[in-house]
């Protein structure tokens, strides 16, 4: 869908192809459109989802792709910790890539940093070392590749105050919507739910990144889109901890 109006906004450090090599520069008075399909699809498919990819039944559906892989991994005698320590890692590495302008790969490769990172828990299952100290792990490494790939989108866009916000709203409401459920689960109450889980927030802001990365105009509408549905997530997660609750 389209909006009738643009908004003319200076955008720091568009990556593009150059001669073979992707080389970030700086564009002046690039023309955002309100709006885009990629955005639009994305938000639908996380509406559609309701953090389904984070529950059981989410997991069961990846399994016939995430099992073979962890076998493998399983027979060359790679652990569950190494396999969240490298997904942290490559994560990172996506990142830098989105600080340094190139949005393409960086998304591409802080996905890879991702999908790793869901290796970790099939693995350990199968080779019988789950425990709490991996859980742990995996729940650090989640939250800091999280802040990683928001950091690198704020240098990105450091140049552009009102977008520089948006990504730090965005991280906030991040960080909020585990920490809910942290809480919820704590007094012994269920936190889960909402439309924003990580696996939909990483999905959204990753491929939103590389559409730009590929001439997309979309920045402004991905972070509008993401800040709404986390915000949501969070005000939905409170209400169904709070109505949990003995007064």
């Amino acid at each position: 869908m389209q909006y009738v109006h643009s908004l003319n906004l200076t955008l720091s450090c568009r990556s593009r192809e150059h001669a073979g090599t992707e080389r970030p520069a700086r564009s002046k008075n690039v023309q955002i459109l309100a709006g885009g399909g990629t955005v639009g699809t994305c938000a639908k498919f996380v509406l559609r989802r309701r953090s389904a990819l984070l529950d059981l039944k989410g997991r069961k559906k990846a399994a016939p792709i995430l099992e073979p892989i962890a076998a493998g991994l399983a027979k060359i005698g790679v652990t569950p910790t190494v396999v969240t320590i490298v997904g942290l890692a490559v994560t990172v590495g996506g990142a830098v890539l989105i600080a340094s302008g190139y949005l393409f790969w960086g998304g591409l490769t802080a996905g890879t940093g991702v999908t790793l990172d869901a290796l970790d828990g099939p693995l350990a299952r199968r080779l019988d070392r789950a425990s709490d100290r991996g859980a742990f792990l995996d729940t650090m490494s989640d939250r800091l590749g999280e802040i990683a790939v928001w950091v690198g989108a704020s240098v990105y866009l450091r140049d552009e105050p009102r977008l520089l916000v948006l990504c730090i709203v965005a991280l906030a409401f991040s960080l909020l919507v585990p920490y809910v459920r942290a809480k919820a689960e704590l007094a012994g109450l269920d936190g889960r739910g909402g439309w924003m889980g990580r696996a939909e927030r990483m999905i959204l802001i990753l491929i939103g990144m590389m559409a730009v990365g590929l001439g997309l105009q979309i920045m402004e509408p991905l972070l509008w889109v993401f800040v709404v549905l986390t915000g949501l997530t969070v005000a939905q997660r409170i209400r169904k901890t709070w109505q949990q609750l003995e007064a």
